[in-house]
């Protein structure tokens, strides 16, 4: 499943509970993952995503996701961690 899929899925789905996962995203700048809370995505676009932080919004492009967690449990990856 292409990950656009998976954040729409969590996002739309009256099953999924948003608070409970977390994006993992590869900086470049701070060369390493950076967590985010689901509920702090404020849109899902087609190549991007934004995100609240800080009261500032930043646009992470998609391709930088790396892993969605629910809690600890992993229910995406990228590639074989």
């Amino acid at each position: 499943m292409r990950t656009i899929d998976i954040l729409h899925k969590i996002k739309w789905d009256k099953s999924e509970k948003p608070e409970e996962a977390f994006v993992f995203y590869f900086d470049r700048i701070a060369k390493k993952l950076i967590k985010i809370p689901f509920t702090s995505i404020k849109d899902i676009g087609k190549n991007f995503i934004t995100v609240e932080n800080d009261g500032e919004e930043i646009e992470i492009p998609i391709h930088r996701i790396e892993e969605i967690r629910r809690k600890e449990k992993l229910i995406w990856a990228k590639k074989d961690i």
